[in-house]
């Protein structure tokens, strides 16, 4: 089975520096290398990711970044979104949430780290709980 998700950038920056090959947020990443998670961004997400995992503090190897970067880009899907409205604690937030909004019909997830960054709802997971879904089937 395949999921839509938006994968916001702290969950990807984490499976990138985590040594734990069991933690959920490597098995998210694995998940889109694997085909499970299909992707959903936007120009403004690869932006923020690129941006992000590009810091100097993380030291992340170039080839590491432009891998996932790619794999993003390969197996994922654009996405346009139509604005929501919604106003966040952090508005840089706001392309990840309307992405997953726009996909909703295609029973898309939003996972992230920072869940009260986004309003409540049921499709805005935590990396653990997108690895139950998948898991749980």
């Amino acid at each position: 089975m395949e999921y839509y998700a938006v994968i916001d950038t702290n969950v990807l920056l984490s499976a990138m520096l985590s040594k734990n090959a069991d933690a959920a947020t490597v098995k998210v990443l694995d998940a889109v290398f694997d085909g499970i998670i299909i992707p959903l961004y936007h120009q403004d997400i690869l932006r923020e990711y690129n941006e992000v995992f590009h810091r100097e503090k993380f030291h992340l190897q170039e080839n590491t970044i432009l891998t996932v970067l790619e794999a993003i880009r390969q197996y994922g899907v654009e996405v346009f979104p139509q604005p929501t409205g919604a106003v966040l604690i952090d508005m840089d937030d706001l392309v990840f949430y309307e992405v997953a909004m726009e996909k909703r019909d295609d029973s898309a997830y939003l996972v992230t780290g920072n869940q009260k960054h986004y309003p409540f709802r049921d499709f805005i997971v935590t990396p653990a709980e997108m690895i139950a879904i998948i898991e749980n089937g």
